[in-house]
């Protein structure tokens, strides 16, 4: 498996029902969980079916965040904006500057009371929030195999190809600096390699820390 360096490929994968993971994420009645992982790892599809878990939850897209505005430096602007009134039990109905300036048309919401917000996105998971994360979890897969899945999704145009160049640049020192894999508190598999029922179940273990013990917070 190609993994981003550094990265230790995961053992001990299982097949658990969604509730189960649902149950242990919120084991201390948390209230947001970040899903980090690389594009096309799955991530949005993932939040998609814990949203439906958790009927009273929501889901923000850290894209729609970044758009026209960053690839990575946006933790502040997700900070302020939503994660802090959310936090409050406020609701979030937020237009970034890029989408003003770009006349993109809606909004960021998520209303007042949910039970979880789910913060999909790479690059959620990093020391900047971890005060803010009450739980996460980072998709691993092969990264050719999310390559593929991306060049279906995205296409591979010659703006998109540049577009992911401008990207990894920025991508990968990023993730080897954060190695968000060890501070996740789940791993889930994006894509998913274990027969399973789609529609019940994912594929997860627990995150080995680094050599020479858990980075520090």
């Amino acid at each position: 498996m190609r993994l981003h360096p550094g990265e230790p490929e995961a053992t001990g994968w299982r097949v658990v029902p969604i509730a189960e993971v649902v149950g242990r994420l919120r084991a201390t009645a948390p209230r947001i969980i970040g899903i980090d992982g690389r594009g096309g790892a799955g991530k949005t599809t993932l939040a998609e079916r814990l949203r439906v878990a958790v009927p009273n939850s929501a889901v923000v897209h850290t894209d729609d965040v970044a758009w026209n505005h960053a690839y990575f430096d946006w933790a502040g602007v997700l900070t302020e904006n939503i994660l802090r009134p959310v936090r409050r039990g406020e609701a979030v109905d937020f237009r970034p500057d890029a989408w003003v300036a770009h006349g993109r048309p809606g909004s960021i919401t998520v209303p007042a009371g949910v039970d979880v917000v789910w913060v999909e996105g790479t690059g959620v998971i990093r020391a900047e929030l971890a005060e803010w994360l009450d739980a996460s979890i980072w998709m691993q897969g092969d990264l050719d195999e999310q390559e593929r899945l991306l060049v279906l999704r995205d296409g591979d145009s010659p703006d998109q190809r540049e577009h992911v160049r401008r990207w990894l640049e920025e991508e990968l020192p990023f993730l080897l600096r954060e190695q968000p894999w060890a501070h996740a508190t789940l791993l889930v598999a994006g894509p998913p390699h274990l027969p399973h029922d789609s529609a019940t179940e994912l594929i997860v273990t627990v995150p080995r820390p680094p050599a020479g013990g858990m980075l520090a917070r």
